[in-house]
């Protein structure tokens, strides 16, 4: 019981205050100790030398309280596009515009904006793929190839018209999605582009 007034007594250097229920008619007791941050609850002290324990649990309280929760978004990949399953590859080789050949394994489905974009080559896209501008346009080196793709619409040969440096096999990267068919498809990248999106002409 001595010690325990001695420890009751030290309270107040700490800051706190303390109240004594008994709750068994032998010589312990519970004790509550508040705070304006934290709530602890000691039972059966018998000894001073708790003291550091408890301050110690105080201090983790405070810094637990004052701890700010945070979230993460998960990362996305780039260009949208995930890599080909295992004998399901399709090739296709971009040249850019220092000559340079980037031979790219594919998925079906997959367009030439996202694929250029994925791996890092020079192909802007500044409308997104929504086929609103003309600075993913590409030039497809093989006629064959060209034959084998769906005709453009209008909305494609709207914005082709504003390509630089447009030739006859043009397209936009956006609107050219992958197929067995175009399997070793050849595309160049112009020297340069024009930043012209259908939203200036409105």
């Amino acid at each position: 019981m001595a010690t325990s007034r001695t420890f009751a007594q030290a309270l107040p250097s700490l800051g706190l205050a303390a109240t004594r229920t008994p709750v068994r008619p032998i010589a312990q007791y519970l004790w509550t100790y508040t705070t304006a941050s934290a709530a602890l609850r000691l039972s059966s002290i018998t000894r001073g030398s708790q003291l550091p324990m408890m301050r110690r649990q105080i201090q983790m309280t405070r810094s637990l309280q004052q701890t700010r929760a945070f979230s993460a978004s998960a990362a996305t990949s780039h260009g949208h596009i995930e890599p080909p399953k295992p004998g399901e590859e399709l090739w296709v080789t971009f040249i850019d515009k220092e000559g340079n050949e980037h031979k790219l394994a594919v998925k079906e489905g997959d367009n030439l904006l996202d694929i250029a974009q994925a791996h890092d080559l020079e192909m802007e896209g500044a409308c997104g793929g929504s086929c609103a501008c003309s600075t993913c346009h590409v030039i497809v080196l093989d006629q064959e190839y060209y034959d084998r793709m769906p005709e453009p619409d209008d909305d494609e040969n709207d914005m082709l018209d504003l390509a630089f440096g447009l030739q006859e096999t043009s397209r936009l990267g956006c609107q050219v999605h992958m197929t067995k068919d175009l399997d070793g498809l050849r595309v160049k990248l112009p020297a340069m582009t024009r930043n012209l999106q259908a939203s200036d002409f409105k």
